[in-house]
């Protein structure tokens, strides 16, 4: 029977959302190099998506990789759509800059050069630095006429034309990979009557390239650069000492990976472009038009002149609190009430401090970590190797197919067996995206003593803890403390595995979340208020969002805060009772969230699976219940609060566009991510 209801692309959501991202630049509220960061995110958002999605949807379309769910003629239609919604962004992308960012810049004093065209009392420092500074890396390799070249994943290259000064005038082409290993991709010029200037390397590069092809006559010169598949294809049900010697071999590949986007600077001519493309066999499906300047990630490096570098944008600073303060004992404290943190907002260092604290402790027998993707120098995993040196007991699961991290997460295993610590790799078959940690205590007389839980949303990375939106949980709770172990358990391969309190993807994960909607449902039903609040990254999977649309049907009120990919089409009849809000601000927003009203006796969740197909089928995920009054009520004030924002949230509608809110100036105004870290600091534990 075919299905009445109806979803959204996930890649089409996906550029909604980074397109929300870029539409940040625009918002003259926040700091100039704020805007022009996002920019950058937004560049280096589309850069992963080609690799990854775009690269997959192309072997499906060329006949290479075989997809159930995809043919060979809906992958290149959605190639194509895909292409042409970026085209249309690539548009955007360019007014913002051009007639915002750049204006903008110079109200600040700040001269940002666009091209080779410059001011005469500048070319003399520019003649001597590139002579001096960029001249001996540069390399021109012939293009055409049988000479095979090629051109690496994300370098940067400027495709030239030139003509011979004496016989036929035939056109002859180059391309220069730009020297941004040996030189920064901005450099400050000379200031001059109060004004700042700047300048984008490869233009100082045009400005002299007569020098570098001496008889010749230069005509043009372009940016151009390649995207190649990044997907990592490994037989992962292979022995551990197997797998890692396979990744080891493929993350080497990965630069060499089949083309799939060759961007190219848009005002070159036709067939300059055409000569280029059969020169490197670049199909038209992978032609993908840019600006005069790519790479434009970069542009989080571009410097402030007079400081050095990059301005540091403020922020608020995070939240200590003196309850767990360095001679205060996180165990104790957990040993009374459960406590949750919030990140960025909260300091991450109070969980560097029980992990400190559980590896000083005497009571302390064995310390249980995931690990997924850590900081480089993590400071989490040089308190695991203290606690090990101190005689602890200490195992970590590391994922090794954590896309862009393996080889860090490689380095960082190698580091810690070292040390003497208990490595797990990842399971045939699966990931595993849980983030948890288990110390597991025992009284110098054999008496009973708590042991403690730690379940998050987020990864056990310090650095990304400052950036990222993400919610923790500290329990002594017993239920809890025993299916984290049988987690653990699990993860060494153990089998005969059984949950009672925690949710776990594979095994009670999806029953009790069926049970959950399927409860308000009922209270919907008997005229009572049924409630659901979902907060996630992603939105996919056609099941549940199912069971969301009949929950709709059904009178339950629900509201989705979905940072990313949202599959579910609102404003139906099917979906009336639901509203999808996406919010982008500083932070970004990670932390997984559910809130089920249960007619007065609400039931909350954290944890770290998205409703991705991937994450409920795929991977190993945890969700842990907030049993904490205390803990439920800060959760449920930042879903109010993120609710009620009206500066940085927009509603998606049924075509998956970004519709803000409106907002009368004079009412009070919510921005959520900064209500919410003054309602926290007002509301400190104690």
């Amino acid at each position: 029977m075919e299905n009445k209801y109806e979803y959204l692309k996930r890649d089409i959501s996906w550029l909604s959302f980074n397109y929300r991202v870029l539409l940040e630049a625009t918002d003259e509220r926040l700091p100039l190099y704020e805007r022009i960061n996002f920019i950058s995110i937004y560049s280096s958002n589309l850069e992963e998506f080609y690799k990854i999605r775009v690269a997959d949807h192309r072997a499906v379309a060329s006949g290479s990789t075989k997809n159930d769910e995809e043919s060979v003629q809906s992958a290149r239609q959605l190639v194509e759509e895909i292409n042409a919604i970026v085209t249309r962004q690539t548009d955007e992308r360019l007014r913002i800059y051009e007639q915002q960012i750049l204006p903008a810049l110079r109200q600040e004093h700040i001269v940002f050069y666009q091209d080779s065209q410059i001011e005469p009392f500048h070319r003399p420092f520019i003649t001597k630095f590139f002579e001096e500074e960029i001249f001996p890396y540069l390399q021109p390799v012939p293009v055409g006429s049988g000479v095979v070249s090629f051109l690496r994943d994300n370098r940067l290259y400027l495709a030239i034309r030139v003509y011979p000064k004496a016989g036929p005038r035939t056109p002859l082409y180059f391309v220069m990979k730009q020297p941004y290993a040996k030189v920064p991709r901005f450099i400050e010029l000379p200031p001059h009557e109060g004004y700042s200037y700047v300048m984008y390397t490869e233009d100082i590069i045009k400005a002299n390239l007569p020098l570098i092809f001496p008889g010749y006559e230069v005509d043009s010169a372009y940016c151009v650069r390649i995207s190649r598949d990044a997907d990592i294809l490994i037989d992962d049900t292979a022995c551990n000492d197997e797998l890692v010697e396979q990744l080891k071999t493929k993350v080497k590949k990965r630069k060499i990976g089949d083309v799939c986007r060759f961007v190219y600077d848009r005002t070159m001519p036709h067939d300059f472009l055409a000569a280029l493309t059969a020169a490197f066999r670049i199909k038209v499906d992978e032609i993908v038009q840019g600006g005069k300047h790519l790479n434009v990630e970069d542009l989080r490096l571009l410097p402030k002149p007079g400081q050095g570098g990059p301005p540091v944008v403020e922020r608020p600073k995070p939240i200590r609190l003196t309850t767990l303060n360095e001679r205060a004992s996180v165990f104790d404290y957990v040993a009374r009430k459960d406590l949750l943190l919030c990140y960025p907002y909260h300091s991450f260092d109070h969980f560097l401090h029980f992990l400190y604290e559980a590896g000083q402790d005497p009571l302390t027998e064995e310390i249980m970590v995931t690990q997924y993707r850590v900081a480089e120098n993590s400071a989490v995993i040089n308190s695991l190797i203290a606690a090990a040196r101190n005689g602890k007991r200490v195992t970590v699961f590391v994922e090794l197919k954590a896309r862009f991290d393996e080889e860090n997460n490689l380095a960082t295993a190698g580091m810690m067996r070292a040390a003497g610590i208990r490595i797990i790799f990842s399971i045939p078959g699966l990931k595993v995206h849980a983030k948890v940690a288990l110390v597991l205590r025992r009284g110098g007389g054999g008496e009973e003593v708590p042991s403690y839980a730690y379940i998050s949303t987020g990864n056990f990375n310090e650095k990304t803890a400052t950036l990222y939106a993400d919610c923790g949980l500290f329990t002594c709770h017993r239920d809890i403390v025993h299916d984290l172990h049988n987690l653990f358990l699990l993860l060494q391969g153990q089998e005969s595995i059984s949950f009672s309190t925690l949710l776990v993807t594979r095994f009670n994960l999806l029953p009790e979340l069926n049970s959950l909607i399927e409860r308000e449902m009922t209270l919907a039903r008997e005229g009572k208020a049924g409630r659901i609040i979902l907060k996630m990254n992603a939105l996919q999977d056609h099941t549940l969002i199912d069971l969301l649309y009949e929950a709709s049907q059904a009178g339950v009120q629900i509201d989705l805060i979905v940072r990313g990919i949202c599959c579910l089409v609102p404003q139906q009849p099917y979906s009336r009772n639901i509203r999808v809000t996406r919010i982008v601000d500083s932070f970004l927003e990670h932390a997984r969230v559910w809130y089920f009203a249960g007619d007065g006796s609400p039931r909350l969740f954290i944890g770290s699976p998205d409703w991705m197909h991937r994450n409920l089928y795929r991977r190993i995920e945890a969700m842990v219940p907030v049993l904490d009054a205390d803990c439920r009520a800060i959760l449920i004030r930042m879903l109010d609060i993120q609710l009620a924002d009206n500066q940085k949230a927009c509603f998606v509608d049924a075509r998956s566009r970004n519709c803000f809110k409106p907002w009368q100036p004079g009412t009070p105004a919510v921005r959520a991510q900064y209500t919410f870290y003054d309602w926290l600091d007002q509301h400190r534990p104690v």
